[in-house]
């Protein structure tokens, strides 16, 4: 996004004798360079050879005057905003799979921008100068870490926190400049996270909670943060117990952003949020076997406010719960609530029917029969999930083993599930449950 520029007399011409006047007519120089090739090309990678050398040249030069200072901060911003018309042009996207020559050499530039800028320093007119430079820096950093480039990433940010923080943060009353110490603080926080420096991306999450300025956005941007470091560690099944923790802190960060709420729309997204969250947290609690706890959480979420949470998850983390207290009948309510629910995903509810099955046994084929021909007509149902259910009731030989021949036989000769079979791209799921009948007749 392009800025507005510096507002102060225009840069006269600068034919002094003196060397940081003569360094600055050749950065000047250069920008226009830039500005003709804007349009239609990226400027050569040359420019950024060129430039990087003035900026050492002029930073040997330092203290300047305030009047040079303001010349300074003029060619920072149009700098900047050249760079912003190069990449709307060019539609450049910075992204992990688009490390290009481009993309980099875009992000260079930004960079040299924002060191053109920190080289004035304070300046006497412009308000918020740190606050300014610092910005220009967190952006830049935004482009290296989506160039997955995170080094340069954090020097960026490490840049921009040295520019703020001999600021009293409590003194910053604009609201855009406290959310951006916040943002830079995230920001570093999900870079040190990239390359595994997890104690450092917490750490400054935790710092990031003075940040937030009762604001219920950035209560939740922070619970944000700390859900989505919690997903990486309950993903990776590598300590269950920090992503617990992390995803308790996201809970406690927007039952804070739900308090600072002053409109419906706040208190709605921030309520959202919150039963995401807690969806997460019985996860976590059902992978480690806490199941007294799921039940807990599944009972909050639909005992809340405004009607409580119904999301498709629902029924199945409390029906895993039942099973694993071996309570098979608070189990079957839960999965045979999911007949009514068309929210839930194929592979879900047989995921659902096979894990009910398995902890049932042979008593709970009829109700897995029965929850199967349920779902037809209300959910997509394949003719891949009828041969995995009638597979995994049927089973193997052994004690009732005849018992679920007999549901299975029952199952696939209704209609609607012949049907499924029908399409010319079963094939392969008609030779699949053609085996499993053919083991039906063994067993009986």
């Amino acid at each position: 996004m392009r800025i507005a520029e510096i507002s102060s007399p225009e840069l006269r011409t600068l034919h002094g004798d003196s060397d940081d006047h003569h360094i600055l007519s050749q950065i000047e120089s250069i920008i226009k360079q830039i500005e003709s090739h804007s349009v239609n090309k990226q400027p050569p990678e040359t420019t950024v050879v060129n430039l990087r050398q003035c900026l050492t040249q002029l930073s040997q030069l330092a203290p300047f005057s305030n009047s040079l200072k303001l010349q300074i901060w003029k060619l920072s911003y149009r700098l900047w905003n050249v760079c912003v018309d190069i990449s709307n042009t060019a539609s450049i996207r910075f992204s992990s799979s688009s490390t290009t020559v481009a993309g980099e050499n875009q992000a260079e530039l930004r960079h040299l921008t924002a060191d053109l800028l920190s080289i004035a320093s304070d300046v006497t007119g412009i308000p918020s100068p740190a606050i300014k430079s610092a910005s220009f820096y967190y952006k830049t950093g935004m482009l290296w870490h989506n160039l997955r480039k995170f080094d340069l990433a954090a020097k960026c940010y490490e840049r921009a926190t040295d520019l703020v923080s001999k600021l009293d943060i409590a003194s910053i009353t604009d609201a855009g400049e406290r959310k951006l110490l916040l943002d830079l603080n995230l920001a570093r926080s999900r870079t040190a996270w990239e390359v595994r420096d997890q104690n450092l991306a917490i750490a400054l999450l935790n710092r990031s909670k003075s940040m937030v300025s009762g604001s219920s956005e950035n209560y939740m941007e922070l619970a944000k943060q700390f859900m989505s470091f919690g997903k990486c560690s309950l993903a990776a099944n590598s300590d269950l117990s920090e992503a617990l923790k992390l995803m308790n802190e996201a809970l406690e960060n927007c039952e804070k952003g739900f308090g600072a709420a002053r409109t419906r729309e706040e208190k709605v997204e921030i309520r959202g949020l919150r039963w995401k969250v807690l969806r997460f947290i019985a996860a976590i609690h059902l992978q480690k076997e806490e199941f007294e706890s799921v039940v807990k959480c599944v009972k909050v979420l639909r005992d809340s406010a405004e009607g409580g949470d119904d999301h498709p998850s629902l029924s199945v983390l409390a029906m895993k719960a039942w099973l694993g207290l071996g309570r098979h009948v608070e189990a079957e309510k839960e999965l045979r609530g999911m007949v009514i629910d068309r929210g839930i995903p194929e592979g879900v509810w047989v995921s659902a029917v096979e894990a009910y099955f398995t902890a049932a046994g042979t008593a709970g084929a009829e109700t897995a029969k029965g929850v199967f021909l349920g779902l037809l007509g209300r959910c997509h149902v394949s003719a891949g999930a009828a041969v995995r259910v009638a597979s995994r009731v049927l089973g193997g030989s052994g004690e009732g083993s005849k018992v679920r021949a007999k549901v299975v036989a029952e199952l696939v000769s209704d209609e609607r599930v012949v049907a499924l079979f029908a399409e010319k791209d079963a094939a392969k799921d008609r030779t699949a449950m053609h085996a499993v009948l053919w083991n039906c007749c063994v067993f009986v």
